[in-house]
């Protein structure tokens, strides 16, 4: 008898370790990269919140062009190609960051980190591809789980190396993480029966907007991706100072961002399957709405903490809500979208994020610049009750 693994499985943990890896190498940067940039240069208040936006979102003004066009790409050449490109390109980037000596060098290298960017979207594509359907939500549970985990741990080994070495050589380490990621797509990874798309028609958007049963649900659901993403990246720019203004800019402020930057994803690993499974039994769109409620209500409070240990509690508690939106919200995108296109329904997926990632720090610094760090709390919170209104019009009424 035969007890070789499935290829499928083989490719699933592969890849979750991959992008559990890539989760530490993504995050591990963010708590102290608007403290990175006050040290390549001379920077006001205002000065130094509006070049944090700008650096955040250099990355993603590339990738929300360039993605679906990668995405297209994916369907025709196949994922692991793209898992390749994605994780090399990067890996080089990134390690390149530890060598900058001005916020412009930093600026141009994370938009270049956008142009290489897709690891972990096309290895979702691969896996939801190559595994049987009856098996698909488990394994694009497992990756995201995995994702999170590497988010999660992400904060702690960033602030930690900061601590002990520099910020420069976290950066190297970084890139030496997302070169592991290359070499386990390079080696151990196999795309077993990729069906190149060749339809002509499929070369469109509007090919493919043909194809999907119900297109207004699906661009429902993008749309609620590129809000979800705004909501959240307009605090993360601002966490770390946001954290130094709570602690009168004493003590370990690197250390203690790292650790509340976590927070969020201990609670989202712990949550996500779990909303995933009850989804699947109530309806993943009643989970979606929960998640807006209680972001809601989280952001709002977070607006009026006195201290870190507040700040920490609800930045937790606001990781439960994220584990009821975006999982779900790819959930209900692979149900809903038909097989040969799931390159590129995932890829606009992909966009919709880039362009939350661009809007959401951008907004964040400029109100911070303009007004005060609790400021972006509130407007956040009111972001997130204008994604459930619309998310009620667009996706709800579209269902069925």
């Amino acid at each position: 008898m035969n007890n070789k693994k499935p290829i499928w499985k083989r490719n699933l943990l592969v890849l979750s370790i991959a992008v559990f890896i890539a989760g530490i190498a993504f995050s591990e940067v963010m708590p102290f990269l608007p403290l990175y940039i006050d040290t390549l240069g001379t920077f006001t208040h205002q000065q130094l919140n509006f070049w944090s936006g700008f650096v955040f979102s250099g990355i993603y003004f590339v990738s929300a062009v360039v993605s679906p066009w990668w995405g297209k790409l994916a369907d025709k050449k196949g994922r692991k190609l793209m898992t390749l490109r994605a994780s090399l390109g990067m890996a080089i980037v990134l390690a390149a960051m530890g060598l900058v000596t001005n916020v412009w060098q930093l600026f141009f290298l994370r938009m270049l980190q956008g142009f290489f960017a897709g690891f972990v979207s096309n290895s979702n594509a691969l896996i939801a591809t190559e595994t049987p359907k009856q098996n698909s939500g488990q394994a694009l549970g497992t990756m995201a789980s995995s994702f999170t985990a590497g988010n999660l741990l992400g904060p702690f080994v960033g602030g930690a190396l900061a601590s002990m070495f520099s910020y420069r050589i976290t950066f190297f380490v970084t890139g030496g993480l997302l070169l592991i990621c290359f070499l386990l797509s390079l080696f151990f990874v196999h795309e077993e029966g990729f069906k190149p798309v060749t339809e002509k028609k499929l070369d469109k958007a509007s090919g493919v907007i043909h194809e999907l049963k119900s297109p207004a649900l699906i661009s429902g659901l993008l749309l609620t991706t590129l809000i979800i993403q705004a909501a959240n990246n307009s605090i993360n720019p601002i966490v770390s100072l946001y954290v130094r203004q709570l602690m009168n800019n004493h003590g370990n402020v690197v250390f203690i961002s790292g650790i509340i930057a976590a927070l969020p994803g201990i609670a989202t690993f712990l949550a996500a399957s779990r909303f995933g499974a009850l989804g699947d039994k109530i309806g993943t769109q009643k989970i979606i709405v929960a998640g807006f409620i209680g972001a809601t209500i989280l952001f709002f409070l977070t607006a009026f903490v006195q201290n870190t240990l507040e700040l920490g509690i609800l930045r937790f508690l606001v990781g439960f809500t994220d584990a009821c939106l975006f999982p779900q919200v790819q959930t209900m995108l692979t149900k809903n979208s038909p097989g040969k296109v799931t390159g590129r329904i995932f890829s606009w997926n992909q966009s919709a994020m880039y362009i939350g990632n661009i809007v959401g720090p951008l907004l964040g610094s400029t109100i911070s610049g303009f007004s005060s760090y609790s400021m972006v709390f509130i407007v956040t919170a009111g972001i997130v009750v204008l994604n459930l209104i619309l998310f009620r019009i667009n996706v709800i009424r579209n269902m069925g």
